[in-house]
């Protein structure tokens, strides 16, 4: 557990170590079949899955990055995006939106199980089932990570996460839960959620409201709480930016007087949230339709 978090190097050699990984997803696939969620050695495991996951697409190797990125279809040869990952543009965030899902191999080995569905499903099981609050964020952290970047992969794993594990609720679960780095965890993993447009209504549906809630009413005091609610803002950015339906669901929840008095505070170290809440602010005032009920 210690070891993988070394950097680049040390996660290169832990994902290369043959039979490694798949050790550990052997181990943590027996104890979620046996309803043992709370096992410390469990917890080990995720957490190395979690630092192995860390810019895994940008890392990947050569022959995965091939096979992987060369499942784009109906993309211009003379598309000259740089390096097999491309750049983290707008144009290729909008091509991700045509990208094909990945095809899953039935039995995965090594690296290739860090992004499989079977992976997945455990990570969304252990938030729903585990009580350990290092379980619980590590398996946030992972998928977190996992829907970091913009190509195929972690729209394929932002896919999975949504559609095939059904796992929203179990992450709005984490959203009300005492300890503030398992909450500032199921934040990020949702604004990542939220940058793909087909999910969108389905997110917004299930935990706009939720996200709400947790916004401060005042300036929160601590650090984590500054990261969180900027988090929050974004993430409603994203949900709001081409929905008015979403920004209705927004203004409804009473979402509309807590992101104005975010926006206010002038406080350096706020600023970060305050720039967020300002951002989201001018975002729904686009929605014209809803003109009349902001000013209500």
């Amino acid at each position: 557990r210690n070891m993988s978090s070394a950097g680049p190097e040390g996660r290169k050699r832990m994902r290369e170590c043959d039979g490694l990984i798949d050790s550990l997803v052997y181990y943590i696939q027996g104890t979620t079949a046996d309803h043992k969620p709370n096992d410390k050695a469990t917890e080990n495991c995720v957490c190395i899955l979690h630092n192995l996951s860390y810019q895994l697409e940008l890392e990947l190797p050569e022959r995965y990055a091939q096979s992987i990125y060369m499942q784009r279809r109906n993309i211009s040869t003379s598309d000259k995006t740089p390096g097999c990952f491309g750049t983290r543009s707008r144009k290729v965030k909008e091509k991700q939106q045509d990208t094909p899902l990945l095809e899953e191999k039935s039995s995965p080995r090594g690296i290739e199980s860090l992004w499989h569905s079977t992976l997945i499903r455990i990570y969304i099981s252990l938030i729903a089932k585990s009580t350990r609050n290092y379980t619980q964020e590590a398996s946030l952290g992972a998928l977190q990570n996992l829907t970091a970047g913009t190509g195929p992969m972690p729209f394929a794993v932002a896919q999975t996460v949504i559609r095939k594990t059904n796992g929203l609720p179990s992450i709005r679960n984490m959203l009300h839960v005492g300890s503030p780095t398992v909450r500032k965890t199921a934040v990020s993993l949702l604004r990542n959620l939220s940058r793909n447009t087909s999910l969108q209504s389905d997110i917004a549906r299930e935990v706009l409201p939720d996200l709400v809630s947790i916004l401060p009413d005042s300036v929160p005091e601590s650090d984590i709480a500054y990261e969180t609610t900027a988090s929050i803002c974004y993430t409603l950015y994203n949900l709001t930016q081409s929905s008015s339906h979403n920004a209705r669901l927004l203004l409804n929840a009473d979402g509309l007087p807590k992101i104005i008095t975010i926006s206010m505070n002038d406080s350096n170290m706020f600023s970060k949230a305050s720039r967020a809440a300002s951002l989201l602010l001018y975002s729904l005032w686009s929605h014209t339709d809803l003109h009349s009920a902001y000013r209500k």
